[in-house]
């Protein structure tokens, strides 16, 4: 991001998921900052903390202290202390076959943030994107609590699929995707079929190949768009079926940013995973 005050806010949104992920709450963070003194203003970083510091404080924490370090270029992230009940903990290695997938954000921010970087990403794209990157996972956190969920994971890095694969491979089941499912940001289709595609997307992609298997006319552009890293993405849910209906309720109740059925956990085996289209 190029607005130091957004990118601090994403970061820390960022890292608070991996807490709501978990069915936790968050206590205190921590900052940790590298930043290029002799290469930017100051006040570039003291817009990152404080976009950190109110996406904190909207979380309900404080930030204790930190530690920052001389860098070649901006990073900054946050160290998240929680807690949860040992009996409410949820975890990616409990979904059960015959789940259903559950995804509350959509997807498509890894595209984005790389046209934001070639310029070529339209102004409401960027808009629509950062506030996506910005919102927090726990009003999801909370519907998967009101309802009950057998799995969950924040979906970042490695992408819908990557992570889909680390529930599948710690649950010892296989699942299948819906393609025209998936939520997803403005301009995503589009950025992508314009060959706006990020690295870290590619190694995902290569990453999941070798136990992902297409149903149906999947175009590359589709398999690229489920393996898009994301920054500050959704939580995905497995759900018992006859309580997806229910959660679906929760999360539109809490107003999420997407509260979609994208698919299913089939059959119990090695971890593999069906991408389909129609």
């Amino acid at each position: 991001m190029d607005d130091p005050y957004q990118f601090g806010q994403i970061a820390a949104a960022n890292a608070l998921s991996d807490i709501y992920a978990m069915g936790g709450k968050p206590l205190f963070a921590l900052n940790i900052v590298g930043f290029p003194s002799k290469a930017l203003p100051l006040d570039n970083l003291v817009d990152i903390l404080k976009g950190g510091m109110d996406k904190a404080h909207e979380a309900g924490i404080h930030i204790l202290g930190g530690h920052t370090i001389d860098d070649e270029e901006p990073k900054y992230g946050l160290v998240i202390t929680g807690e949860v009940a040992e009996d409410q903990l949820i975890r990616n290695s409990t979904a059960q076959a015959g789940d259903v997938l559950i995804l509350t954000k959509p997807l498509g921010t890894g595209i984005i943030a790389t046209a934001i970087k070639r310029g070529t990403a339209p102004d409401d794209v960027v808009t629509r994107a950062v506030e996506i990157m910005t919102t927090l996972n726990r009003s999801a956190m909370e519907g998967a609590h009101e309802v009950g969920v057998h799995a969950m994971t924040d979906v970042t890095g490695y992408g819908l699929l990557g992570h889909l694969l680390e529930m599948c491979t710690a649950s010892g089941v296989q699942a299948v995707v819906e393609f025209e499912d998936l939520p997803l940001l403005p301009g995503t289709r589009e950025l992508a079929s314009q060959g706006t595609i990020p690295d870290g997307t590619r190694r995902n992609l290569a990453h999941v190949k070798p136990i992902l298997t297409l149903a149906g006319p999947v175009l590359e552009t589709q398999e690229i768009i489920a393996a898009d890293a994301q920054t500050s993405g959704g939580l995905l849910m497995a759900v018992a079926p006859e309580l997806a209906d229910r959660l679906v309720a929760a999360l539109q109740k809490r107003q999420t940013p997407a509260a979609s059925i994208i698919g299913a956990m089939t059959t119990a085996g090695p971890p593999k995973i069906t991408l389909r289209v129609p």
